[in-house]
């Protein structure tokens, strides 16, 4: 991760904002700005990064003391963090929010796309399919040893979901589903039958599109 000052003006967090909007800024870049600077061991583009890892994981259960633990992260700063998710989320919060297609889960998901790894997303439902929660499963490659029912499952269960709908993204931009994408949903799909939780769908996206395995009719 390059440092603010090995960065062109143009580009630097603030200054992009400005110059192309909120919505043309990543993750990082724009916690970047929420932090304002970093730290003598870490950069505030690499604190920020730490920081988006975490709360990637943790989705909206994320709570001031998951990143506590960072170098350079004390209370003043993840309570800051911390205050900001919740303020936009009263405003616009995925909870309640009805799915009645597969592009109503983009929005949710869509600032994934530039990730470099597959991120494997798991997003539990209620019976009139309105979302609970939004959550990264894993990180890496989507295969069957990696992407268990007992990792997608777990917080659907708690959540007390009554289906849910899976995603991850394509960093190649290839939006086919590959051999490994089309085993881990049957293995889901087994798996919700038994839990009696419905999958509803499998998403597969990048910043050129998205692919539904139920309009697909692989589903």
């Amino acid at each position: 991760m390059r440092k603010i000052q090995d960065i062109p003006v143009n580009e630097r967090p603030r200054e992009k904002l400005l110059l192309k909007g909120a919505k043309n800024l990543t993750d990082t870049e724009l916690l970047a700005i929420i932090l304002g600077r970093g730290t003598a061991r870490n950069d505030v583009l690499s604190l920020s990064k730490k920081i988006v890892e975490v709360i990637d994981k943790k989705g909206m259960d994320f709570l001031p003391e998951d990143i506590t633990k960072i170098d350079g992260i004390g209370q003043a700063k993840a309570t800051t963090i911390s205050a900001a998710l919740e303020f936009v989320r009263r405003r616009i919060k995925p909870e309640g929010l009805k799915i009645t297609s597969p592009s109503d889960v983009l929005p949710l998901i869509q600032h994934y796309s530039d990730r470099k790894q597959e991120h494997f997303f798991a997003i539990s439902l209620n019976g009139a399919n309105e979302v609970l929660n939004v959550r990264v499963v894993t990180i890496g490659l989507v295969n069957q040893s990696q992407v268990h029912p007992r990792e997608v499952f777990a917080d659907a269960l708690v959540d007390r979901a009554s289906a849910i709908i899976v995603a991850h993204n394509h960093p190649s931009g290839n939006l086919t589903p590959s051999a490994e994408d089309i085993g881990v949903t049957k293995i889901i799909v087994e798996a919700g039958k038994i839990l009696g939780i419905k999958l509803l769908d499998h998403i597969v996206f990048s910043k050129k599109g998205s692919y539904s395995f139920k309009q697909g009719g692989k589903l």
